[in-house]
């Protein structure tokens, strides 16, 4: 169950990495953006409406009350004192020497502000803004210092200056409810992702046990599959792999003991008649015939059991290949046919031979491979159905100068059930004739490799038929 929990620990912890992560990286952008876009939208609302009332009063003033510097002073005392935005807004008189010379609150009259748009707007005749720290009071404030003209000489300046505690408090409550829904937004989506990683994350779990269970050699366990996307595609893989190494497995097994009793038998008569012929001081030359029959029968299928095994070895390991050439199918095939018809007439079948009227031109093949393929079909057909006491073989010229080859016993068939497994290895289905359970397969990949077919089918009446096809030129 550790390793179980690490597992799952690590996937969750990549995906929300890798989901919430950008997600997370694009919220900070946002937020930082959102502040700095309603910092300069605040910011320049307010410069903007400080330097508008600026503007008005400063033309207001300059062209209604300023015919000397006396009324200059007396005029301002009264602008200053009637200011309806005092509570808002400070608004000062400042004189040529730099220092308020009246005030709205009254309390900075004869200070000297010290900020930079005081010095500014007597040199640039034009209204001047400043944001900053007051070097009076250390408070942020943001002022607008607009020229007064007498005579066309800027006699002082009206500033307009306001704090900026209240449009920071502002702006901190805009962006801390920008914040709030951000982060609500991302808590959404945490949750989302949670709530689907955990549904990824137990199957994922499922199937791992299953696997290590499997990979443990508990083959064929199945896994229950109740979902309908690329998880239960997953699980119907994982339990049909489990099915397959099963059967496989099985199969295997069946093979081992089949080809150990199907080895042992043969060494057994070797042996037996050996002992026998070496004991025997006087034998009888009809006994020391048949028991050196016997060996030479138990060698030759001993010999084909361990070509069959090399054929398999080499068709897993993709060792198994061709030596193509021009072969003349025809006579292959009949010679093959002539020499088994003398020993299955030894063993009371008969091997009727169909044969073409005309010749069949060569085709490209490996002779040796071809004629195995044709002892092993016709091995199998006397094995299997020798019971019929009659084998059928027949060539005929194929499509596209092709030849078609079939071999017939008459048999018991061979099961409907069975028949689409018969030419997979190890397979012996229901049979109890000897053999190794390969040579069909073997078969099958030969005349695959030569780009041809190999049919195996219950015929009409009765029996077995197998059909090989192979391309000409």
């Amino acid at each position: 169950m550790k390793g179980k929990h690490i597992a799952i620990t690590g996937l969750r912890k990549r995906w929300l990495v890798s989901s919430l992560g950008p997600i997370f990286v694009m919220s900070l952008l946002i937020a930082g953006t959102f502040t700095v876009v309603m910092t300069n939208y605040y910011y320049n609302m307010m410069l903007d409406g400080l330097k508008t009332r600026a503007n008005h009063a400063s033309d207001y003033f300059t062209s209604n009350t300023m015919n000397s510097y006396g009324e200059f002073y007396r005029y301002a005392n009264t602008f200053a004192a009637e200011f309806a935005d005092r509570d808002r807004i400070e608004l000062q008189f400042i004189g040529s020497s730099g220092e308020v010379i009246v005030s709205s609150y009254g309390l900075t009259a004869g200070l000297a502000p010290g900020t930079p748009d005081i010095a500014k707007v007597f040199q640039s005749r034009e209204i001047e803004p400043y944001r900053g720290v007051d070097p009076n009071t250390g408070e942020h404030i943001m002022s607008v210092c607009a020229p007064l003209l007498l005579d066309d000489q800027v006699v002082g300046a009206m500033r307009y200056v306001t704090s900026m505690n209240v449009v920071q408090r502002e702006i901190l409550v805009t962006v801390l409810i920008a914040v709030g829904i951000l982060i609500v937004a991302i808590g959404m989506v945490f949750v989302s992702n949670m709530v689907f990683i955990n549904n990824v994350v137990e199957p994922v779990a499922e199937v791992t046990e299953i696997a290590k269970r499997i990979a443990g050699g508990s083959y064929g366990t199945q896994m229950e599959n109740h979902y309908r996307d690329e998880l239960a595609q997953l699980i119907d893989a994982i339990n049909d792999m489990s099915s397959q190494i099963s059967k496989s497995e099985k199969a295997k097994s069946e093979f081992i003991s089949s080809i150990s009793h199907e080895l042992r038998t043969p060494l057994t008569a070797i042996n037996g008649w050996g002992e026998t012929l070496l004991e025997d001081t006087d034998p009888d030359p009809q006994q020391l015939r048949r028991g050196v029959g016997i060996i030479v029968r138990e060698a030759r299928r001993l010999t084909n059991m361990v070509e069959e095994l090399l054929d398999f070895s080499r068709m897993e390991d993709g060792r198994f290949t061709l030596r193509i050439e021009q072969v003349d199918v025809q006579a292959e095939f009949e010679d093959t046919i002539y020499t088994y018809m003398e020993l299955f007439k030894q063993e009371g079948i008969e091997l009727h031979y169909d044969s073409w009227d005309e010749l069949i031109a060569p085709i490209p093949g490996d002779p040796e491979r071809l004629k195995q393929v044709f002892c092993n079909v016709l091995d199998n057909a006397a094995k299997h159905g020798g019971a019929g006491k009659r084998i059928d073989a027949a060539m005929s010229a194929g499509e596209n100068g092709g030849v078609e080859i079939t071999v017939r016993d008459y048999g018991p068939g061979i099961p409907e059930a069975e028949l689409p497994f018969v030419k997979q290895k190890f397979y012996k289905g229901s049979s109890k004739a000897r053999g190794s359970g390969i040579g069909l397969a073997v078969c099958d990949e030969i005349i695959r490799l030569h780009e041809g077919t190999f049919t195996i089918a219950n015929a009409e009446g009765g029996g077995c038929i197998v059909t090989m096809t192979l391309p000409g030129a």
